[in-house]
């Protein structure tokens, strides 16, 4: 990558995706989450990418969550991925906003039924006196919906769209590669200016 290069960092993304795959052990697409509170203390989990449209970064999670509250407050958030069998990560930064119903629907139909029952089950982020008491709420879902399991309403996709990407690759001695990029005024190009390790 050259300074002040013109690319498109979505097909740069994927190819260190690809090859992550191959190399790590486990969720590949695991990413840090970071999002902010209305009051500025942010909180950070590790999510999964399920899928990125037009450019945006789609997960997934209970829309009564803590991450989901402080996404509906603010629209703002980061995601991180580490790549350590590379020595790769990959950060970015953007607002954030639901995806439709259908995108929902769909990714939520693709999930296997015990993943569609632990959407009902859960009420994610709030206190749970018991494992057994959650674990009852499984059987009492898995009785109500022994069929077609429809998708909450509370539960269903977010979607990044980023203002700034960063490729971070390790070097010797700490001397590492880096590049941060920003959007240009023409649809998919951005600027990469390269910055001490």
């Amino acid at each position: 990558m050259e300074l002040e290069a013109i690319i498109d960092p979505i097909p740069l993304f994927k190819k260190w995706l690809s090859e992550a795959e191959k190399t790590e052990p486990r969720d590949p697409n695991a990413m840090q989450l970071a999002t902010v509170a209305k009051n500025g203390m942010p909180s950070v989990r590790t999510v999964l990418l399920k899928d990125i449209i037009n450019g945006n970064f789609v997960f997934y999670t209970n829309y009564e969550s803590r991450k989901s509250n402080e996404i509906l407050d603010t629209s703002k958030g980061a995601i991180c991925f580490y790549w350590k069998s590379l020595n790769r990560q990959v950060r970015l930064v953007g607002s954030i906003k639901k995806v439709s119903d259908e995108i929902s629907d769909n990714y939520y139909k693709s999930r296997s039924r015990g993943s569609r029952i632990g959407a009902w089950s859960s009420k994610q982020s709030r206190e749970l006196d018991s494992r057994n008491t959650l674990m009852e709420e499984v059987k009492a879902f898995e009785a109500k919906y022994p069929n077609d399991i429809p998708r909450p309403n509370f539960w269903g996709g977010f979607a990044l769209t980023p203002i700034e990407f960063e490729f971070w690759e390790d070097g010797d001695f700490r001397l590492h590669n880096r590049f941060i990029l920003k959007p240009t005024e023409k649809k998919n190009q951005w600027t990469a200016k390269r910055y001490y390790p």
